[in-house]
């Protein structure tokens, strides 16, 4: 159990909860079998999931199997494990010292440090913002015609979703999460059993190979690992790991929270590495030889309807299908974003603003960049898609700014006590973020030196 030492040094400075309209409200039975108990604290998993599985995730991956076949295929592998140790932390910290991230952060660092890296991390949620706008922008052009100007306005309007699913409660945003989840994953998978892809190759790409340093596949790489493993997850599941409603003064209450948790985001975290795996698959089976020619997302739709590249399967049902999986992508991820805008906002800044400001706020933000893009380069599909990639790569740059200090903070007995991190993990991850962080500085290099 935690001492009082460490309770007071957790205690949130400004008496706030992360998420108070949905802190601590999900019961959760404190007797019964292993499902019942599982099933009562799936869901946060679902919700953290669905940032591993947007549309950043989906043009990165297809693009990288069209264009590199199933070399890239350890990236992902790579990027799940990755994901499923810090979403680990991420989930502990809030259950363990009952804050979020930006919490931490901004009341364990002096003002200057606060100020950088909340920039940083609003940077991050804009690009990933930008990957749900572009994403369900293009999927309303595709389905309904609509010019992707329209469909990029026609997004900010989304707020009305999120605050009727509020009404709700948040166990049925978490069933409407896990249910469009399962509709993009039966989606993939039905396009992957048509395509008939070579997982001899796929599976023997499991294993990391020398060719990703080079300057193309390290782009596409790292834009993998920025979609895969986003620094917005790593503050939600800090904040709505705490939604459950758990006894503290009962002893192994903490130690039970932390083990159903842990089931519940790796479950989610493997379904989301299939997807993944599934989007890398289809890109490689259907679209290898015609990469050049499969940079947008309307090139793919156009393409699942064209024998002369994916044969005998084209189809405008199988267009229709991918579509319908985009735009419930990027719908779904909404919701996560949402929710990160809020938590982001009132950990580093302090800001109880309502939620339908705070996503109009975080919307904006998103939509000026891309308004603008638009405007001095055309509304066209391959200048949004374009636009989209280097956003997920830039979400793989601000990565350690959250990784570090996450793994500071839950090593730490100060603010865990005796749920700190095992040391091997410790080592582990300062490793992956040490890594990450050098080859992000190789990629800036090698960016800069093509523009001369």
């Amino acid at each position: 159990m935690l001492t009082n030492s460490v309770k007071d040094s957790v205690k949130d400075e400004n008496g706030g909860s992360s998420l108070a309209e949905i802190n601590g409200t999900v019961e959760v039975p404190q007797s019964g079998g292993f499902l019942r108990k599982l099933m009562a604290w799936s869901g946060p998993g679902a919700l953290v999931a669905v940032g591993y599985m947007d549309p950043g995730n989906w043009i990165t991956s297809i693009v990288g199997g069209a264009e590199y076949h199933y070399l890239l295929m350890s990236v992902v592998l790579i990027s799940s494990l990755i994901a499923m140790m810090l979403q680990f932390m991420a989930a502990k910290l809030g259950i363990v010292a009952q804050k979020d991230l930006a919490q931490m952060i901004r009341d364990s660092t002096n003002k200057t440090t606060g100020w950088i890296l909340w920039f940083v991390t609003e940077l991050a949620i804009m690009a990933t913002d930008m990957a749900e706008v572009i994403g369900a922008a293009i999927a309303i052009n595709l389905l309904f015609g609509f010019p992707l100007l329209w469909g990029v306005l026609i997004t900010a309007a989304d707020v009305l979703l999120l605050l009727l699913l509020m009404k709700l409660g948040f166990r049925k945003i978490e069933a409407i999460v896990a249910t469009l989840i399962l509709v993009i994953l039966a989606i993939f998978l039905y396009m992957a059993i048509l395509a008939k892809p070579d997982m001899g190759a796929a599976v023997v790409n499991l294993v990391p190979h020398r060719d990703i340093l080079k300057s193309g596949q390290l782009t596409l790489a790292l834009g993998i690992v920025g979609a895969t493993v986003m620094p917005h997850n790593l503050y939600l599941h800090s904040s709505i790991s705490q939604t459950r409603k758990i006894d503290r003064n009962v002893p192994g209450r903490v130690r039970e929270a932390l083990k159903f948790t842990a089931w519940d985001s790796n479950i989610q975290l493997t379904g989301a590495f299939v997807v993944n795996s599934l989007l890398l698959i289809v890109g490689a089976a259907l679209f290898f030889g015609h990469g050049s020619d499969m940079q947008a997302f309307g090139d793919l739709y156009r393409a699942l309807n064209n024998s002369h590249i994916v044969g005998a399967i084209a189809s405008p049902l199988l267009s229709m299908l991918f579509a319908l999986a985009l735009l419930a992508s990027g719908q779904n991820s909404t919701i996560t974003g949402t929710l990160t805008g809020q938590i982001i906002m009132e950990g580093f800044a302090h800001l109880q603003l309502p939620m339908w400001v705070q996503r109009l706020v975080t919307r904006g933000l998103a939509l000026v960049p891309i308004i603008i893009f638009t405007i001095i380069f055309g509304a066209t599909e391959g200048a949004l898609d374009k636009l989209l990639v280097y956003s997920q790569v830039f979400l793989s740059v601000a990565l350690p700014f959250s990784m570090f200090p996450l793994i500071y903070f839950t090593s730490r007995t100060k603010y865990m006590g005796e749920f700190k991190n095992a040391r091997w993990m410790t080592i582990v991850a300062y490793l992956v973020a040490l890594a990450l962080t050098l080859l992000n500085v190789q990629l800036i290099i090698q960016t800069i030196s093509s523009l001369f």
